[in-house]
């Protein structure tokens, strides 16, 4: 049984073997096929509220994993995407679902992951698998609020 625990948490925290891509940037391809995901999932639930609830599931899920995969000589393998797609997720939430608002939503949401500005780096120092998804959902908010205000303003 443990071993099918071993692998499950593996598969979560890779972002269902995204974190695998053998060349420079799986963070980039997690967010990437998570916008797509998105896309998906936002065509069958139409209600926000049921993508939050699918956010937060996966919010629980991959701080379990990413900890669970994690070790004590990588706090944070860049294996380990479950993050990004939890990040590029948030950011998308509730903005209207088109293929501009992805498009702008991926570029925000890889710039405030990549560079960290406005404190977001200090979530990084929060120990285990919390650590490991709370500067992404820090990005991810923040990159929600900043695109959903845009929004506002455009209409």
């Amino acid at each position: 049984m443990a071993g099918v625990i071993e692998k499950f948490a593996f598969m979560f925290a890779t972002g269902f073997y995204t974190g695998l891509w053998p060349l420079k940037g799986p963070a980039t391809v997690a967010s990437f096929v998570s916008v797509i995901i998105f896309f998906f999932l936002s065509n069958i639930f139409l209600n926000d509220i049921y993508l939050l609830l699918i956010i937060i599931v996966f919010i629980i899920v991959g701080t379990w994993s990413s900890d669970f995969t994690a070790t004590d000589n990588d706090k944070d393998p860049s294996k380990v995407v479950i993050d990004e797609w939890v990040g590029m997720w948030i950011t998308l939430l509730f903005l209207p679902n088109s293929f501009v608002w992805f498009i702008v939503g991926f570029l925000v949401f890889r710039y405030l992951d990549i560079f960290k500005p406005f404190g977001i780096k200090k979530f990084e120092r929060i120990p285990g698998g919390l650590g490991i998804m709370m500067d992404d959902i820090a990005a991810g908010i923040f990159g929600c609020i900043v695109l959903n205000l845009i929004n506002i303003f455009v209409k």
